[in-house]
């Protein structure tokens, strides 16, 4: 029953903490540079290396080529599968409009996601 009337926003030693906190927002503490001496201790990021990323674009391309050669008749129904699929449809414009816009949707998030900074 208790817990069911105290809510956090209830809480008297948070309104109390939360008000004092406003009042002495604008004070300065001087530290005597003790702030600045840690942050310069404190070791840096590990950066990722600039290899990292052609590396891993690398090893997916090996990646699906070893993989269309180990499976060449899956590989190869697939994509006819995919071409009949396209070529089957009547060639319109909007249809093309559509595939320039899918194509060109696809290769802007690929350089997007490539060239990310981490």
């Amino acid at each position: 029953m208790a817990a069911d009337r105290m809510q956090p926003d209830d809480d008297w030693l948070e309104r109390t903490l939360r008000t004092d906190g406003a009042e002495r927002s604008a004070e300065y503490l001087a530290d005597d540079g003790f702030t600045a001496r840690v942050l310069e201790r404190l070791p840096h990021p590990a950066a990722l290396p600039a290899w990292r990323r052609p590396v891993v674009a690398l090893l997916w391309l090996v990646a699906v080529a070893a993989a269309a050669t180990a499976l060449p008749d899956l590989f190869y129904n697939v994509f006819r599968g995919l071409v009949a699929t396209v070529v089957a449809q009547p060639l319109t414009l909007p249809r093309i409009a559509v595939a320039l816009t899918v194509l060109g949707a696809v290769a802007w998030s690929t350089i997007v996601i490539a060239m990310r900074e981490e």
